[in-house]
C-alpha cells in the first residue's frame, strides 16, 4: 500500500498519473491519496467551503487517473459552531462532493474522512462514524493516533482498541471493520491534542502497536495501515515485521 500525498494542492497531472497507477499495479501496490490539508467544509465562509469541494474532486479525479481506491482528508473545523452545526455542514458539503464526482463519471474511489487529532478539528469517532452512515461512497480512515491525542492519551491496552473496534462493527458493519483503512504512529499531544508524531524507537508515547497488531492477528483482519512515523518506511518496515511475528506466533499457538 502506497498513500499518494496531495496535502499541499493536487498537482499531478494526468499522463503521470496514470504511468504512477500502471507501475503500481505491475509491482501488486495499492494505492489510495490524501488530499490537501487546506480543506475546511465546515467553515461558514461559502466560497472557503466551495475551494474546499473542488480539492476533495481534484483529489478524486487524480485518485482515478492513478487507480487509487480513496481519497482521505481532514473535514474541517468548528470554528465559532457547535460541534453538531460543524458536522452538519460537513456532510452537506461531501454530498455535493459526491454529485460532482458522479458526473465527472470518476468510478471505483471513495471518499475517507479521517479522525482527527486536534479537538478543534471536526473528525471525532463519533462524527466519522456519522459521515459514513450519512454519505454515500464514504469509508473511515481509523487514524489512531488521532484518537488517542485527541482524548488524552486514551488508547493504552488491546481492550482500548477493541472497544473502538467494537463501535466500529456496529455502526459500520463487519465488512467495514475486516477491511479497515487505518493511519499509525506514535504521537506526542496536550490540551489541545495532537503536537507531534514520534517514531517507534521513541519511548514515552503511545498508543502501543502491538496489541493491535496482537489484535490483527487473532482475528484474521485484512487492515491496511499506513505509516504515519516520522521516518515512513523504516517504521513501516518495522510495523509489519511486528505484525508478521505474531501471525507467525498465532499459527503455531493454533496447530
Amino acid at each position: 500500500m502506497l498513500e499518494y500525498q496531495a496535502v499541499r494542492g493536487v498537482r499531478i497531472k494526468e499522463p503521470l498519473a496514470r504511468e504512477l497507477g500502471k507501475k503500481a499495479r505491475e509491482n501488486d501496490v495499492a494505492l489510495t491519496l490524501h488530499g490537501p490539508y487546506f480543506i475546511n467544509l465546515s467553515s461558514v465562509e461559502e466560497e472557503k467551503v466551495r475551494k474546499s469541494i473542488e480539492r476533495i474532486v481534484q483529489s478524486a479525479q487524480a485518485a482515478y487517473w492513478m487507480g487509487a481506491s480513496r481519497v482521505v482528508f481532514h473535514p474541517g473545523y468548528y470554528g465559532k459552531l457547535t460541534p453538531k452545526e460543524a458536522l452538519r455542514r460537513c456532510i452537506k458539503a461531501m454530498k455535493e462532493a459526491l454529485e460532482r464526482i458522479d458526473a465527472l463519471g470518476i468510478k471505483g474511489v471513495y471518499l475517507g474522512p479521517e479522525t482527527t487529532g486536534k479537538v478543534k478539528q471536526v473528525g471525532s469517532l463519533d462524527e466519522i462514524l456519522t459521515m459514513c452512515e450519512e454519505v454515500d461512497k464514504t469509508l473511515p480512515t481509523i487514524d489512531w493516533a488521532h484518537i488517542h491525542a485527541r482524548n488524552m492519551g486514551s488508547i493504552k491496552t488491546k481492550d482500548d482498541y477493541l472497544k473502538i473496534l467494537d463501535t466500529i462493527e456496529k455502526r459500520l458493519g463487519h465488512d467495514i471493520v475486516q477491511h479497515l483503512h487505518c493511519h499509525f504512529t506514535l504521537v506526542e499531544f496536550g490540551k489541545g491534542g495532537e503536537k507531534k508524531h514520534h517514531t517507534l524507537d521513541e519511548k514515552g508515547y503511545g498508543p502501543p502497536y502491538e496489541p493491535l497488531a496482537e489484535i490483527i492477528a487473532e482475528q484474521g483482519y485484512s487492515f491496511t495501515i499506513v505509516s504515519e512515523s516520522p521516518v515512513l518506511d523504516i517504521d513501516a518496515i518495522k510495523m509489519k515485521k511486528i505484525l508478521e511475528s505474531k501471525l507467525r506466533a498465532r499459527k503455531i499457538s493454533s496447530s
